[in-house]
Order: structure tokens, then C-alpha cells, then sequence
């Protein structure tokens, strides 16, 4: 048997921001548990992209709050040789006439209220940034341009070296296989190794939260869905100084961004193909696929109607009822401090969860309130749905 005073189950790019962040306040003796190694699940499959653009307005703060980690991610963790891969290029989102265009002009108007840099493009200025897309259907044009893409494995890396450089203790090659609890508490784990007690334990389990249900008997909403991802390669390219791109006027609402200096990678911004079991190996994309995520990219970028397929590949999201995660303390059963269901939002938002969640599990105020996350919001029928509905814009 052995002991630590916080113990983290997950060495994603979540719980490895919320070791470092418990290192940073003082936690004292932190273990990390991880199954396989740090990054490797479903952080390793991440597009990378980072905006503040939501409807959720907590959701807003947590972004803004991670986009300036991002900025300095060497000078946040102290580590002159961290780099989160940043590539600083803006963010366009482009609406048509209806129910979305509604949706994005109050998500501005809301971030704008919030402080955070946006404007309304016109079609020929948005041509400017992005001379690969036509703009000819566009009611309402968004730009961000705090915005980009970064890489999720080197964050998750980065936040890793930093948090065992305050001392703590990152075990790979662990699985949790269940949880101990006496007297209404939990108060430790036990791992093939042996038990492990902890004065608290966070779980930033991802889509293997579903076991937090088999060890608890706590529902856990939390489902996991594959994702398609394309790397085109167009007869012009798409330049990292291009934008990101999202197109709430094509049927999967499309999301691009540049990929390896001139690709364009591109994906569905809907909900992807449920998982029976937890697995985020790669799954097959289907030529169907290709064709159908190929012809709506055409209708945007004309010249892409010529581009050839350079890769594809798939991602795994640990999705809720309302596309927001489940985060903080779960009141029937002390001592567990939950992060999961981030329905792609994870990367994006991981240094202030990281902080928020560490700060939850110490007993302190948290930067943002954690109140709209709560669990029992799907018992009482209060979900958290943004303005664009269920899928990844939120």
C-alpha cells in the first residue's frame, strides 16, 4: 500500500494540466495514474484547434483563460524548452440566412461583451484572409482573430515534465480498476499493483469515465463517438497564415484548418458514429465518407474539387447529452472530483480546466463556476445546450 494527498487517474492533456496546477497550489504529494503513457489516447487524435468561440458563456471564460497559456506556454510552465506548437492565424466562422445566423450573431455579440476581440467581416474582407473560399452565401461572417491551432500531445508533454519538476509522480503502464471507498468516501483506488490511498481523487478518465458508474453506481452520462478526419491536398494551398475555418452553412458544418504547411485537414462538426465499447483505436473512414466530406469542402473551396485524399484518420469523443463536460465534485460520494465529456472541447479548454479542477479538488474557490457543469443537471432536466445545439461548435 501506498499514499499520496491528490491522485489523478489520466495522463491526457486534462489530467496532466490539472497535475501541474495541483503542484503549482500547493497539493503536496500528487500521483498521476495512467493506463498506457501520457498523450497517448484520444489527446494524441486532437485537431488542435483553439478559439474562444462558443454560446455557452462559461464555456467563453474557460477559453479565454486557456488561449493565454497557449500565448506563453514556455513562460506559464516555467520550461524554456515547452512549446504548445502554437500557430497564431485566426478563426472565421461564416453563417447563412436562418436559425444559425441567429446563433452567431448573439455568440459575438456575447463574446464581444466579454472582451474578447471580434469582428464582422465583410465577403471581400474575409476573401482576404482565406483567398481559397468564396464567401458568396455568407449572411453574417465572424472573425476571432486571437485564435488558431496548436498541438495537444506537446501540451500534454509540456504540462507532464512541468508537473514532475514540482514533484509529481507520473506512473505509466497503471490501470485504475476500481475505486476505494469507506464510510461514504472515497479515499483511494486499487490497481493491479496493489491500493493506493488518497485524500482525494480526480478522474479526468475521458471516455473510460464510464467506469466511474461501475464503481459508484453514479450514473454517468458519458458516451464515446468516432470522428472522421480528411487531409486533402488541393491545387492550392492552405498556408498556416490562413485561418481556421467553420461553416455553420454546409450540412456537417465543417471545420478546416492548415495541415502539414499546404493540406488542408477537415472534419464534421456533428455527432459521430457511437461506440458500443470504449475504444479509441482507428477505425475505419469509408470512401462514402471521403465523398460526402469531399463535396461539401468543393462547395466552399471551389478548387478543392480537384484535391486529392494525402490521409485520414479517426478521433474518439467523450460526449455528454448536451456536448459539455460534467465537471467538480460529485456531493454523494466525497473525495471524487470528476472531469469528463468534453465533446471535443478538451484540448481547447484544458489549462483552466487544469486549474479549476485542481482547484475543486483542494476546496477552493474556483476561477470559473463549476455550478453549470454539474452532474445532477441531466436529473433535473437543466442541459447545458448552446445556441448552435448538440454538436462540436456549442
Amino acid at each position: 500500500m501506498s499514499s499520496c494527498d491528490v491522485l489523478v487517474i489520466g495522463a491526457g492533456v486534462v489530467g496532466c494540466s490539472v497535475a501541474f496546477h495541483l503542484a503549482r497550489l500547493g497539493a503536496g504529494r500528487v500521483t498521476v495514474l495512467e493506463r498506457r503513457q501520457v498523450g497517448a489516447g484520444t489527446t494524441a487524435q486532437s485537431s488542435g484547434i483553439l478559439r474562444t468561440h462558443y454560446s455557452v458563456p462559461e464555456n467563453v471564460e474557460l477559453a479565454r483563460r486557456s488561449w493565454r497559456v497557449f500565448e506563453d506556454f514556455a513562460g506559464y510552465v516555467d520550461d524554456a524548452e515547452a512549446s504548445a506548437g502554437l500557430v497564431r492565424c485566426g478563426y472565421l466562422i461564416v453563417a447563412p440566412e436562418g436559425t444559425k445566423l441567429e446563433a452567431l450573431q448573439a455568440s459575438l455579440a456575447q463574446q464581444a461583451a466579454m472582451g474578447i476581440p471580434v469582428q464582422h467581416l465583410t465577403p471581400q474582407q474575409a476573401a482576404e484572409r482565406l483567398p481559397i473560399a468564396h464567401f458568396d452565401d455568407a449572411a453574417l461572417i465572424g472573425w476571432e482573430p486571437e485564435a488558431g491551432f496548436a498541438d495537444a500531445y506537446l501540451v500534454a508533454t509540456g504540462f507532464a515534465r512541468a508537473a514532475r519538476r514540482l514533484g509529481v509522480r507520473i506512473q505509466e503502464g497503471v490501470e485504475v480498476q476500481g475505486l476505494c471507498i469507506e464510510a461514504g468516501r472515497v479515499v483511494g483506488v486499487q490497481t493491479a499493483q496493489g491500493r493506493i490511498d488518497a485524500g482525494v481523487v480526480v478522474s479526468t478518465q475521458n471516455i473510460w469515465a464510464r467506469e466511474i458508474e461501475h464503481w459508484t453506481g453514479i450514473a454517468s452520462p458519458v458516451s464515446a463517438e468516432r470522428h472522421q478526419v480528411l487531409a486533402l491536398d488541393g491545387p492550392q494551398a492552405y498556408t498556416p497564415a490562413m485561418p481556421v475555418f467553420k461553416d455553420l452553412a454546409s450540412p456537417g458544418m465543417l471545420y478546416a484548418r492548415s495541415y502539414g504547411g499546404r493540406q488542408m485537414l477537415v472534419s464534421e462538426g456533428l455527432p459521430g458514429h457511437a461506440l458500443p465499447d470504449t475504444d479509441d483505436r482507428q477505425g475505419e473512414v469509408s470512401m462514402d465518407t471521403v465523398a460526402e466530406i469531399g463535396a461539401q469542402v468543393a462547395q466552399r473551396f471551389p478548387s478543392f474539387a480537384e484535391a486529392g485524399l494525402a490521409s485520414s484518420w479517426t478521433g474518439v469523443y467523450d460526449v455528454t447529452p448536451d456536448w459539455n463536460p460534467v465537471l467538480g465534485p460529485l456531493p454523494e460520494l466525497p473525495g471524487l472530483v470528476v472531469g469528463y465529456g468534453f465533446s471535443g472541447h478538451g484540448f481547447k479548454l484544458s489549462p483552466a480546466i487544469g486549474q479549476v479542477l485542481a482547484q475543486a479538488a483542494l476546496g477552493l474557490p474556483t476561477d470559473v463556476s463549476l455550478q453549470p457543469y454539474a452532474l445532477d443537471r441531466f436529473r433535473g432536466g437543466r442541459l447545458l445546450v448552446g445556441r448552435y445545439g448538440r454538436g462540436a461548435v456549442s
